[in-house]
């Protein structure tokens, strides 16, 4: 399998290099960019994924509806709108720039650019990904925080944002 290429990144954004997804993730933390997706239908509920089983990271738990990192040479757009169309078939939407922090756990640095959408259409989740997804009603995800149910991250950036 071809070796996947991160940018590293500065705390605006500006790309000062580059290193592999294994560097990225091997607790080096070097600053690397990733995207984040919140979708909201028109009554306000909002979409979160479940993450699969398989993965390594959270699995099974709920998550931000698309999250993914930029490849190296890609801009925020690109990436935002590829991984949009890969996890959930998504190829028609209007992004909202919301907000850009920085996001550390034991093994990495990200630099998370957050965006919203309202989005109405049909949403074929990645079954290879994926255990699927559903809107949310935003009471139910208040009353289920700090309950194990969703990553850590998405309750830290549901917090920032919609607390």
């Amino acid at each position: 399998m071809e070796e996947e290429w991160f940018p590293l990144v500065n705390e605006e954004g500006e790309t000062i290099g580059k290193a592999t997804r294994r560097e990225c993730h091997s607790g080096s933390k070097q600053l690397h960019p990733v995207i984040h997706l919140h979708i909201f239908n028109e009554v306000g509920e909002l979409y979160l994924q479940k993450r699969s089983m398989n993965k390594d990271i959270q699995p099974g738990k709920w998550d931000t509806a698309v999250g993914g990192h930029i490849d190296y040479g890609e801009t925020v757009e690109e990436a935002l709108r590829r991984e949009v169309r890969e996890e959930l078939g998504i190829t028609e939407f209007t992004p909202q720039f919301m907000t850009r922090y920085i996001f550390e756990s034991t093994i990495e640095k990200e630099l998370v650019n957050t965006f919203r959408t309202v989005y109405n259409g049909e949403i074929q989740p990645d079954t290879e990904e994926l255990d699927g997804g559903r809107f949310w009603l935003m009471e139910d995800i208040k009353t289920n925080l700090g309950k194990n149910v969703f990553t850590p991250n998405f309750e830290q950036e549901f917090r920032r944002l919609f607390l």
